[in-house]
Order: structure tokens, then C-alpha cells, then sequence
């Protein structure tokens, strides 16, 4: 299956952005890289038996808007866990959502909110086990 987004990873656990153009995919995979997460692929992937890789001609190539594209170090795929949304946080303490069509964990994100990949990366922690949450979209 095709995908208009981007994706990076932590170890094997993947996170895909999905948003219109313009949203703030890159960019904000752009911060998760800087936090130590690995690219996966930007702007188009392929998700396969619950893998997500970049679509051949663009592997390793990573556009930061403004300055350029680059070529950078990349991991082959990684386990898809969890679907980011880009837009307006609409509810404070959500339930748990799962992706129909993939059968993976969903939440959204407001892109443009400093702490936006911070939030990412706890809840991807949270889903593979590595911080407990009492409350919310992933909570036990």
C-alpha cells in the first residue's frame, strides 16, 4: 500500500506523519531526527505486512524545505506502530484509535506546537511498553 507521508524510527519502531501538503510533515521529521530517531522515508512510502520503507527512487533522500534536499543515513524499514495525524488536538485526554485500513495506533498532533515531537516520541514510547500511561490514548 502507498503513502504520501513520512516516516522515521526508533530502533525498529516506526511512527508515520500523515497530513496535506504543507502541513509540516517534513519539518517535523526533520525534529525527530534531531532527537536521535532514524529516517525511514519522506514523502513517499510503502507499507507492507505491518513494514513501512520509502519508495525506492527516494530512499535516503530527505527535503528540508527552505535549504535543500539531502542525502542522509537511513534504515531499510521498521515495524509501523504508530499513525501521527497532523492538525488541531481536539481532545485533551483521548480515547484509544486504531488506523482501520492497518490496524495500528493513531492520535493527532498540532505540528506547530513546540513540544510536537516530544509528544510523538513519549507516545511511541508508550505503545512499545517503554513509559507507562495512566491515562489517555494508550493507557492499559
Amino acid at each position: 500500500m502507498a503513502f504520501h507521508g513520512s516516516c522515521a524510527a526508533f530502533g525498529d519502531d516506526a511512527i508515520v506523519l500523515l497530513g496535506s501538503p504543507g502541513s509540516g510533515k517534513s519539518d517535523l521529521l526533520l525534529q525527530l531526527i534531531d532527537r536521535g530517531f532514524a529516517l525511514v522515508g519522506d514523502d513517499q512510502l510503502v507499507i507492507e505486512d505491518g513494514r513501512v520503507r520509502a519508495a525506492v527512487p527516494l530512499s535516503g533522500l530527505f527535503e528540508v524545505r527552505g535549504v535543500g534536499i539531502f542525502q542522509v543515513p537511513c534504515r531499510a524499514s521498521a515495524h509501523l506502530r504508530l499513525i501521527v495525524t497532523l492538525g488541531v488536538e481536539a481532545i485533551r485526554l483521548p480515547s484509544p484509535a486504531i488506523d482501520a485500513a492497518l490496524g495500528v495506533a493513531t492520535i493527532t498532533i498540532d505540528p506547530r506546537a513546540a513540544s510536537a515531537a516530544v509528544k510523538i516520541a513519549w507516545a511511541l514510547d508508550a505503545i512499545c511498553g517503554r513509559k507507562t500511561q495512566y491515562c489517555g490514548a494508550f493507557a492499559a
